[in-house]
């Protein structure tokens, strides 16, 4: 992919409806994964940049776009869900290029997009208040209202989804969104730009400032004229985060880290959960916040799911993602760096099987054959840090009640899922298990744009995805009226 095969700015901030440069006028390269070479310059956004683009998400609030009714804001939520329809080959190839996901990942990415908007241009009409009784004399009732102008920091792992999810939900409810995208991979959020204006969103509903995280992303984190922040990425970061928004008291909605387990006992059926114990963990090359990196198996089906993984993982390729292998690079040399760390400081002893490279990779590439480990401890770093790359650790068990104490035994709480087809084990787990989501005979349920997404402990807190978005993304008003 080239600069020429987009057909949007890159060097420039959206700000209030237009493109325009940075106030220094800086950019950053943008660097292809697969191959290590820059794919085009992204503008380097800076404080002065998100100040004006917080003023042009005020305006809008306070103008045309707070003035829309609800159902014309579906109208346009609709309206760029279609748009992004008609570019989602386009867009597949821009994602893939720039995070270096396989074209097919990055294809369901975009339609997810779509998939977003559709939902949340549906739903903006529909969040509902209520009257509740009360004294004689008193009619009650309760209102949803936006916040007003929210901030959104989203990373470099799904940037299509995570926008859809976040922004999508934000303008569902009538905020004006600030948008810093992950400097390392943001080129389809300046595509999300392009097509809300395209769609007719009114100027500075959407804005859109690429830049450092600890330059743009730290000011729009610590700005006084946002009333509200998403932030997805690492728990370091969440946290000083948190703390910045903290000085102005507006809520936050974190959605951090994660170690998330399958837990597989004797009477599962592993023909079923096989493909899921897999992509679960090597997806988008693990670095994914609810990605799957502890599989927990019952003794008496220990060997055979090692068996069967492991002779998976031995089929799988690594390559460039526009070749559309199982998996693509990692997203940068300091990536696989780290991952490679995890893995060096590991009993080389405990390797079940690793993927395969594709032959003639570019020699720029940041590719990493997927690990699958057996015979891992619970408390090992395998089974307790999120590497965030494509590593799987295989942890034995023999009772429920320990089952339950190793998925519970992480600083995380983000995703689980149980295979048994013992039903009340299935619903005896659900509730023990100490995370947003947890999956029964399942995992991720495809990708699932209607159901509420978060976590618990250090995977942060917040729901979204479904209702449960809009509902954060507004302010509960209480209404008495007394008249007799």
């Amino acid at each position: 992919m080239t600069q020429n095969a987009l057909w949007y700015e890159t060097e420039k901030c959206f700000i209030a409806g237009t493109w325009r440069p940075t106030l220094a006028n800086e950019t950053l390269a943008v660097e292809n994964p697969s191959t290590g070479e820059e794919i085009c310059r992204i503008a380097r956004g800076r404080g002065a940049d998100i100040n004006a683009a917080v003023a042009a998400a005020q305006a809008a609030r306070d103008g045309d776009w707070g003035a829309l009714p609800a159902f014309e804001r579906g109208r346009l939520l609709s309206n760029m869900g279609r748009i992004v329809l008609e570019h989602v080959d386009a867009l597949a190839t821009i994602e893939a290029a720039d995070v270096g996901k396989p074209l097919k990942q990055a294809r369901a990415d975009a339609l997810a997009l779509a998939r977003y908007l559709e939902f949340y241009g549906g739903a903006a009409d529909k969040v509902m208040g209520e009257t509740i009784p009360y004294l004689d004399g008193y009619t009650v009732y309760t209102l949803r209202e936006p916040h007003g102008v929210t901030g959104h920091i989203v990373p470099w792992n799904y940037p299509m989804q995570i926008i859809g999810r976040s922004v999508g939900a934000a303008l569902a409810m009538g905020n004006a969104c600030v948008l810093k995208p992950a400097e390392e991979a943001c080129l389809t959020a300046l595509a999300f730009a392009e097509m809300a204006s395209e769609a007719g969103l009114p100027a500075g509903a959407i804005n859109v400032v690429p830049g450092l995280g600890e330059e743009a992303g730290a000011t729009l984190s610590a700005h006084p004229g946002i009333q509200h922040l998403s932030f997805t990425g690492s728990v370091a970061t969440g946290q000083m985060i948190q703390s910045a928004a903290a000085q102005n008291v507006i809520p936050v909605t974190l959605e951090l880290g994660g170690k998330s387990p399958q837990v597989v006992f004797d009477d599962a059926d592993l023909d079923a959960a096989l493909p899921f114990l897999v992509n679960a963990g090597i997806q988008n090359a693990g670095q994914t916040c609810s990605a799957s990196s502890r599989i927990l198996v019952q003794r008496g089906a220990y060997q055979k799911v090692c068996e069967m993984m492991a002779e998976r993982y031995r089929s799988l390729i690594v390559g460039p993602a526009l070749a559309d292998h199982d998996i693509g690079p990692l997203i940068s040399a300091r990536q696989k760096e780290i991952v490679s760390g995890f893995v060096n400081a590991a009993d080389p002893a405990r390797i079940l099987a690793r993927a395969k490279l594709a032959d003639d990779l570019p020699t720029g590439g940041h590719y990493f054959a997927p690990v699958l480990y057996g015979g891992v401890d619970p408390d090992d770093p395998l089974a307790q840090a999120e590497i965030f790359g494509p590593v799987q650790a295989i942890i034995p068990f023999e009772t429920e009640a320990e089952a339950i104490a190793i998925a519970n035994g992480t600083a995380y709480g983000l995703v689980a899922s149980v295979w048994s087809r013992d039903g009340g084990r299935q619903m005896r787990l659900a509730r023990a298990l100490h995370a947003g989501q947890i999956f029964l005979n399942n995992y991720g349920a495809g990708g699932g744009v209607e159901l509420p997404f978060g976590g618990v402990g250090k995977s942060g807190h917040g729901r979204e995805k479904g209702f449960e978005a809009l509902y954060g993304f507004s302010v509960l008003k209480t209404v008495a009226a007394r008249h007799g």
